[in-house]
């Protein structure tokens, strides 16, 4: 059974800092491209970040110089360092996995997603 658990969600004040983690089991994805997603009350989920097999990163505007996101295929988790945080990024953040490569924003690239962790940030 394919899982994605995400984590390190939580309350943090406007300039402060969070890492989200996802750990991923039941499947391989060292060669699968894998992103976060984030949805607000009420907004569509939208694309923040992109990874592939070999490193390469994507970005939504929004997250570019203050995310980051890393993976570590030996340890099948994907990081999303997330610094200056703003009242916006407030969200449940969501991991998935593509099937394949290649980076894409749109959520219909991706097959595999967490049940979302929630990052809320005060003003």
């Amino acid at each position: 059974q394919v899982q994605l658990v995400e984590s390190g969600g939580g309350l943090v004040q406007a300039g402060g800092s969070l890492k989200l983690s996802c750990a991923t089991s039941g499947r391989d994805f060292s060669t699968s491209t894998m992103g976060w997603f984030r949805q607000a009350p009420g907004k569509e989920r939208e694309f923040v970040a992109g990874i592939t097999w070999s490193g390469g990163t994507n970005y939504a505007d929004s997250a570019k110089g203050r995310f980051t996101i890393s993976r570590d295929s030996a340890k099948n988790t994907v990081n999303l360092q997330m610094n200056n945080l703003k009242p916006e990024d407030t969200a449940v953040y969501y991991c998935a996995a593509r099937q394949g490569s290649g980076l894409y924003s749109s959520k219909d690239r991706y097959a595999h997603w967490g049940q979302g962790t929630q990052v809320t940030v005060s003003s």
